[in-house]
């Protein structure tokens, strides 16, 4: 694995993030114990080969994608206290989100045509967002998860929100944000910046380069802007749960920065989006 994080690394209680890299022919195991999850092609297809105690096997084929700017991808949902094996004929990067849950629902194939596809923000602050795993398009029970595209030299994840409180505007979420980005001429990785900071009750530093593979944790506190640099658009997986009763994504804006979004009634969307659909490459 690439990526391993279960929520005991991380220091709280329900988000967890896996990334297996497969070569060709090969296939990873995976106990989901009390965590429902996700297998999300990240590059390349692969099956989930999903075993539920008590119950029939079930075999999800995934035809995934190129990479992540290429395409949106279908995903398999695996339930809590199940075995996936997942395998790849010809090698690839798969993500499983996950969230530790009470309920366990029933394995289930999600059809790249059925993600909507949301273009948030105006002008430079404009960016798409793939809603494959969020409240209203997907049943879950504590996850939610999204896809976020940005092209190089915008600025995402703004203005800076957080989601760390219990209150009729705001829910209590832990977020990874796991980042790819795109190379840039002769294959020269690209670099992106990811910034978050506190309040003066939790306090929190953050402002830091990131570049494919790498994976910021944010237990509280406000985060944003996620920054693609000019040249390279930017690509990051949201993985989200939290104690709620309520499956819901709440979020306060940071009142110094909330007035920004009254700036895009009059400005359009970044022309160069959407970047992707289930259909491939817009541009």
């Amino acid at each position: 694995m690439t990526v391993d994080i279960a929520p005991a690394d991380a220091g709280w209680t329900y988000s967890g993030l896996r990334v297996l890299t497969l070569g060709p022919g090969e296939e990873a195991t995976v106990e989901t114990g009390d965590a429902e999850t996700l297998v999300l092609p990240l590059a390349g297809a692969c099956r989930a080969a999903v075993t539920v105690p008590g119950e029939a096997a079930v075999t999800f084929d995934l035809h995934g994608r190129a990479d992540v700017f290429s395409r949106v991808t279908d995903f398999a949902y695996v339930p809590r206290d199940a075995t996936v094996v997942v395998s790849s004929r010809d090698g690839g990067r798969f993500a499983l989100p996950s969230a530790r849950c009470e309920r366990r629902l029933p394995p289930r194939y999600g059809p790249a045509e059925g993600v909507p596809v949301e273009l948030r923000g105006a002008g430079s602050a404009s960016r798409q967002v793939n809603n494959f795993c969020t409240p209203e398009a997907f049943e879950a029970d504590r996850l939610i998860a999204c896809e976020v595209l940005t092209p190089g030299g915008n600025w995402s994840s703004y203005p800076p929100h957080k989601h760390d409180e219990p209150t009729a505007t705001e829910s209590v979420l832990e977020e990874i944000y796991y980042f790819e980005v795109a190379d840039g001429p002769g294959g020269r990785p690209g670099m992106g910046y990811q910034r978050v900071y506190g309040t003066a009750d939790r306090p929190v530093d953050v402002l830091e380069e990131v570049r494919t593979g790498d994976v910021v944790l944010i237990p509280h506190g406000w985060h944003g802007p996620s920054m693609a640099v000019p040249g390279y658009d930017l690509y990051y997986l949201n993985v989200m749960a939290g104690p709620g009763e309520e499956r819901a994504w709440r979020i306060c804006d940071d009142p110094a920065h909330a007035w920004v979004r009254g700036t895009w009634a009059d400005e359009r969307h970044d022309p160069r989006l959407p970047m992707t659909s289930a259909a491939g490459r817009e541009r």
